[in-house]
């Protein structure tokens, strides 16, 4: 890597500035690399400095190979330690519920305490938790450094702790220097609702909100400008909403890159005005959509989710369960075994943190529990686990984020969602759903439409790279899509095949290719896929973004995969996939050409 050169109007704290130099190792160098790259690109106003960090990227099933490798080169550094308080995600066992658990994977304990240690050797507080809002985290106000998606949209939403939707990169490079850049929602300007939501539908169950954020997100269409994320306004809230009613919504939004929302009554008001009848003023620009949720909606998503065939596992606590989750879930299990019964086989697993299981260790909910038979696990969560698939091949959830990952290709095991008191209910009795177990269906999205069409002719254009990367020329074919691109769970980690249905790259391989594409989306873990890919040869000569990606810029910083991004036009929809190009970049500026067109 060249001197990295930072814009001449940026204005580096003096700390980051001897950080950069090297002063403080080189450890905190290659971070304060990362973020100096994010906060070019971002067009940053300076800098900030960061109360506290929460760093993903834990379970070996998440970050893989990749994150393995990446902490092995980074713990090296003796110096190398956290500058603010870091707390660490969930891990993907319990160490103390390995029989229970029954993982079927070689050497999984050795490897899942080989990056805890890494982490560890770094100064990272293995607090293991997916919900650092819930008892992790004391602070209600100020900056924070984020990669966990719901904690994200949660502090975002019902605290006045402001984080951008950070990558387990970002965020590691935030603890290891305490500055992040100032941009994105560290900007009241940006916190703008872009979605007008009406709930006209009575909600009854946690569940029901898990539904109805996971919902929202399914409406958001790709040619939506949404810079920043999804971020609906919605009304017609109860009057009461319970915490663990509030982290089930916003979990389920952040599924598709919901990094807040606006709940009318509930959360801070929004900056907007409002008209002669008290009705919210649209922002400048007007709402990119508008939805109403009605109880139809509500019934057809149950019906969808409903079990069909035998149900081998019920899981609860994603994210990990709150002291309210694991109260109404004894309060379901204490009718049962108050009449003697017991749930057969283990076939209820509890999952939470490691604080919140103290106190339902004092309260008394742990011992109604496993008494009854549920396995109690913590420090770890359902999307995180590697399940044994001789045992378990149909779960039968409570959460729409559990869903929408276990049933990716992160796990890719067909999942059922139904309320807490009806999960307990088949985990009690087998036989509430007999039958053929079911496969996984296809889950071809709305958001997955595009608007590409076949371009022709000649194109090039102009836009910028990173300051940390010389000079380059890459010239290959083309893989080009207007819709965003989740690599944790929809990019085949071994293999590099983009793997989700109604995807336009669904099936196609990235390696060797010059990816385009508008941003990543997803888990904040992305970045370890991507290095992965990388590492072992499988991953793109170069990416191309349309939108400022945290998840997608950190590993290409690292690892030094040629960058580029802000073209006066949008390469996305300017180059077609299978089209020869050539990425030039000379000093700050990257050049963009089209040399043959696909026929």
């Amino acid at each position: 890597m060249r001197e990295l050169v930072v814009r001449d109007d940026m204005d580096l704290p003096n700390r980051l500035a001897q950080q950069l130099a090297g002063q403080e190792g080189e450890t905190r160098q290659k971070a304060a690399r990362l973020v100096v790259d994010l906060a070019e690109i971002a067009k940053a106003d300076g800098f900030v400095e960061v109360d506290n960090a929460h760093v993903s990227g834990v379970s070996v099933i998440t970050g893989g190979h990749g994150l393995r490798r990446f902490l092995s080169d980074l713990s090296g550094d003796e110096g190398g330690r956290v500058a603010i308080t870091t707390t660490l995600n969930s891990a993907g066992c319990d160490k103390e519920k390995m029989k229970e658990m029954d993982i079927d994977w070689p050497d999984f304990l050795e490897q899942q305490f080989e990056i805890i240690e890494a982490y560890d050797r770094l100064g990272i507080e293995s607090t293991l938790s997916c919900t650092p809002y819930d008892r992790g985290i004391e602070l209600e106000s100020g900056i924070a450094s984020w990669a966990e998606s719901n904690a994200v949209c949660f502090s975002n939403t019902w605290t006045s702790l402001i984080t951008n939707r950070e990558s387990g990169l970002s965020a590691l490079a935030t603890g290891l220097t305490g500055f992040a850049p100032k941009w994105g929602l560290h900007l009241t300007e940006n916190r703008m609702p872009n979605i007008f939501v009406t709930l006209d539908c009575e909600m009854n169950d946690l569940s029901d909100w898990s539904i109805f954020g996971d919902w929202i997100g399914k409406q958001v269409r790709p040619d939506w400008d949404l810079s920043w994320g999804p971020m609906p306004l919605i009304c017609g809230m109860p009057e009461y909403l319970s915490f663990a009613a509030k982290k089930a919504l916003t979990a389920a939004a952040a599924n598709y890159g919901c990094p807040m929302l606006w709940a009318e009554g509930h959360s801070a008001e929004p900056p907007l005005a409002k008209d002669a009848e008290g009705d919210w003023l649209p922002p400048q620009g007007g709402w990119k959509g508008v939805l109403k949720f009605t109880k139809a909606d509500l019934s057809a998503r149950y019906a969808e989710l409903a079990p069909r065939g035998q149900v081998d596992l019920v899981v609860i606590g994603c994210p990990q369960a709150s002291i309210e989750e694991i109260r109404r879930t004894a309060s379901a299990v204490r009718s049962y075994a108050e009449m003697g019964a017991k749930i057969p086989d283990n076939r209820l697993w509890l999952f939470t943190s490691g604080e919140n299981y103290q106190l339902a260790v004092d309260d008394g909910s742990v011992d109604l529990l496993e008494d009854a038979g549920v396995v109690l696990l913590k420090d770890t969560c359902p999307e995180v686990t590697p399940y044994n698939r001789n045992k378990y091949n149909h779960l039968l959830t409570n959460s729409l984020k559990a869903e929408h990952y276990l049933t990716s290709g992160l796990n890719r095991i067909p999942t059922s969602v139904m309320s807490i008191q009806n999960c307990v209910a088949h985990a009690f009795d087998p036989d509430l759903s007999t039958g053929q177990r079911p496969t996984l269906s296809a889950k071809a999205q709305p958001q997955h439409q595009s608007s590409k069409i076949m371009q022709h002719g000649d194109y090039t254009a102009t836009g910028n790279g990173l300051s940390s990367q010389g000079d380059f020329v890459v010239t290959g074919k083309a893989m080009s899509t207007d819709v965003a691109i989740t690599y944790l769970g929809y990019v085949n980690r071994d293999s590099g095949v983009i793997e989700e249905t109604g995807h336009p790259l669904d099936g196609q391989a990235i390696e060797d290719s010059i990816l385009i594409y508008p941003k990543g989306s997803g888990s904040t873990v992305a970045p370890y896929v991507l290095m992965g890919l990388i590492y072992t040869g499988k991953g793109p000569k170069a990416i191309v973004n349309r939108d400022v990606c945290s998840l997608t810029i950190p590993a290409c910083s690292l690892l030094d995969l040629p960058y580029a991004h802000g073209f006066a036009t949008d390469p996305c929809m300017e180059i077609n996939t299978g089209d020869v190009v050539e990425l030039r970049k000379v000093g700050d500026q990257v050049t963009i050409t089209v040399l043959e067109r696909v026929e």
